[in-house]
């Protein structure tokens, strides 16, 4: 019999947010009793101009208007030495700790300060305020209240909510102690945080509640597969389900009483069996599912069917194996269709249908997928291209994006995909705001049929709901070496969508050349060429002392070819001295007739970026200093030496998600329009300050 006990246990000592409020006033000044017409006349005029305020800002307007600032034709000021505005503050500071989380467990490592190349032990802490770090806190990307938080868990579409599970540390802001936390959605983008799915108190997941996927039934029921770290940590994969199938919270959920149902095969490390996928359903009667694991440095995904859950049987060889890649995490296998805009169910197979094989590095913490032909017969997957083979080829994201897990959502008939979210500040920042990471909003996923060689990833429709009033600019000119300021007021929480046609004639004059670009290793923003850089300037603040630059570069190679590279520039993103400031990007294929499109979401301190149509995507994180609440502004920029180029953008301000714990009143209400919030929560908030002052 399966253990009947609810996994509800919430910790007692999960910390509090680690950051004071901001001081206040020392003193109160005494307030006078007021005629009761009085209050209630000045409080109805200030809801009715709040009302129109509200609608008028929900609906939205349009506007075709930007200022030009008199910098616009002078020399750019993207400079190729760091700003010199530095904090003396942090030369006295304590300095950064070499700290490692995770490895010695047997997970990826889980602290960012060892993988930056420019910021590591002994840098100076910045004395970062309460401001800056409360800025940091993003308004429509899902985060717990407090805490860290890691990679997306079991995600699927059930009775009509959307669950999401995650790892989770209850008793602080940096990984440890690890739990799968739990919140469920109508939208994907408005949340209601619920109780904790599963904790470790378990001999077989003591050590860790780690990463799982769930399986729905034909009858309709759910099976959840995870991984747990054993009390001697070794890692085993374990079965969970619902304890009430009618639930559609999924409130509770009983550990199989037979776990562990899988341990490491002979020749498997112990430490190096993680991660199963959501199953698939074969043509023989059986579910399959596939497992990371590593043979030496050759990282490998091994395969098992089985027909009830428990009993598990391993195929001879593996799904796949790429040497010199290192442990696989995280595994990812789904079908695509060739044919169709609609996502697939994990078990559909055909001649129309290619399969996507993602594996995370446990290596370089990145994220990388190919696409290939699965054979169910002999359990085998073979890439489309080995030279972009898995690990070696083409990533999901190349900014900040791992452990990334997708399903199937039935609901609207599409694949979506999770992306954790790591932080690029030090732990000593975390541990002071009280929280660390986010997720990424989810992404739609598609095969691109005009390529046939990559997958396209687009923020879900329902992120548009979100979206106040937009301003148009239309064929604004950006000449060589200048920047364009945007008028579209405190640029922290955008929808950006903008394309650039550059001058053709100066791109077919352009000389040829034999140049090497990479933009990891190009410079960054401030290195000029004939073709580029060119795009925006986000999160800068007036004097640009400040700013993160999202970008195109254009080389014209050998015979004429054209290649065009999108980038993501971090290094004068912030004059903080304990931050990670490196150049992101890769290649992004631009066919014949294509104008360059480009989609930026904005919100705080993380930056989403998506280059034609989805097909090469950049997530960065940024911690500015200056370029924070009505500081921040949005620019258009131009850094290439030889051509100009015309920019037509649509922007929108973007509304804050309903992000908050569940209870009945908030479950009937989960998708908030700001008309709602302020009926709802406005004004009766000014009722009780009405009778508070005529008592």
């Amino acid at each position: 019999m399966a253990d009947t006990r609810p996994l509800l246990l919430s910790d007692p000592d999960a910390l509090p947010t680690a950051y004071t409020p901001l001081p206040g006033g020392s003193s109160s000044p005494e307030i006078r009793r007021i005629h009761v017409k009085e209050v209630l006349a000045m409080f109805a005029g200030v809801v009715m101009v709040s009302l129109l305020v509200v609608i008028i800002g929900n609906t939205g307007q349009d506007g075709n208007v930007y200022h030009r600032h008199n910098r616009r034709d002078k020399p750019m000021l993207l400079a190729a030495s760091p700003t010199k505005e530095t904090a003396t503050k942090a030369e006295k500071a304590e300095k950064l700790q070499a700290v490692t989380r995770g490895m010695a467990a047997g997970v990826s490592e889980k602290s960012s300060r060892l993988y930056s190349s420019d910021v590591g032990a002994g840098t100076p802490v910045y004395p970062w305020n309460n401001s800056m770090l409360s800025w940091q806190r993003t308004a429509f990307h899902f985060q717990p209240e407090k805490n860290w938080m890691n990679d997306p868990n079991g995600p699927l579409f059930y009775k009509g909510w959307y669950h999401f599970f995650y790892q989770y540390n209850p008793k602080g802001a940096v990984w440890g102690n690890i739990v799968w936390g739990h919140a469920v959605s109508r939208d994907l983008i408005h949340w209601l945080h619920l109780p904790l799915a599963m904790v470790a108190d378990q001999w077989y997941d003591i050590n860790g509640v780690w990463t799982g996927s769930a399986t729905i039934l034909p009858n309709d029921q759910i099976v959840m597969l995870y991984t747990g770290s054993t009390n001697e940590s070794v890692q085993v994969q374990c079965l969970a389900y619902p304890a009430d199938h009618k639930d559609p919270l999924l409130t509770k959920w009983v550990k199989y009483s037979g776990n562990p149902v899988l341990v490491p095969p002979p020749g498997t490390g112990v430490k190096d069996f993680r991660d199963p996928t959501t199953a698939w359903y074969t043509t023989d009667g059986k579910w399959r599912i596939t497992i990371g694991s590593k043979v030496n440095k050759t990282g490998i995904s091994l395969v098992y069917d089985t027909k009830d859950f428990i009993t598990y049987e391993q195929l001879d060889g593996v799904l796949h194996a790429v040497p010199g890649t290192g442990m696989w995490e995280c595994i990812d296998f789904y079908p695509v269709s060739k044919t169709s805009d609609k996502g697939l169910d994990t078990s559909q197979n055909g001649a129309d249908v290619k399969h996507v094989m993602k594996a995370s590095l446990d290596d370089d913490r990145n994220d990388y997928y190919a696409l290939g032909s699965y054979n169910e017969k002999t359990g085998k997957w073979v890439p489309d291209n080995q030279k972009i083979d898995v690990g070696i080829g083409i990533r999901y994201d190349y900014g900040k994006f791992y452990a990334s897990k997708t399903f199937y959502d039935q609901n609207k008939q599409r694949r979506v995909l999770w992306g954790w979210i790591g932080e690029s500040d030090s732990e000593n920042a975390d541990v002071k705001k009280g929280w660390a990471s986010l997720q990424g909003i989810p992404r739609t996923v598609l095969f691109d049929q005009k390529t046939g060689s990559n997958l396209l990833q687009w923020p879900v429709e329902e992120i548009e709901k979100l979206r106040l009033n937009k301003k148009n600019f239309d064929k604004v000119q950006v000449k060589a070496g200048s920047v364009v300021p945007l008028d579209v007021g405190t640029a922290t929480q955008l929808d950006i969508v903008v394309e650039f046609e550059l001058d053709q004639k100066v791109v077919e004059s352009a000389a040829e050349s034999n140049e090497e670009f990479s933009c990891q290793t190009s410079g960054g923003a401030a290195k000029r060429g004939a073709l580029g850089p060119f795009g925006l300037l986000v999160l800068a603040d007036d004097s640009l002392s400040e700013r993160t630059p999202v970008y195109f570069y254009v080389v014209k190679g050998s015979g004429g070819t054209v290649n065009t590279y999108f980038c993501a520039d971090q290094t004068r993103s912030s004059v903080a001295t304990d931050v990670v400031k490196q150049v992101s990007g890769s290649y992004v294929p631009v066919l014949k007739g294509e104008t360059l499109s480009l989609r930026i979401l904005v919100d705080h301190s993380i930056i989403e970026s998506f280059a034609q149509g989805g097909r090469t995507t950049i997530t960065t994180r940024v911690y500015p200093t200056q370029a924070i609440y009505g500081a921040a502004r949005l620019f258009l920029f131009n850094n290439a030496t030889d051509t100009s180029f015309t920019a037509s953008l649509q922007i929108w301000q973007m509304n804050s998600a309903f992000i908050r714990p569940f209870s009945p009143d908030a479950a009937s209400h989960a998708s908030f329009t700001p008309v709602t919030v302020f009926i709802k929560f406005i004004v009766p908030f000014g009722i009780f300050l009405t009778l508070y002052f005529v008592r």
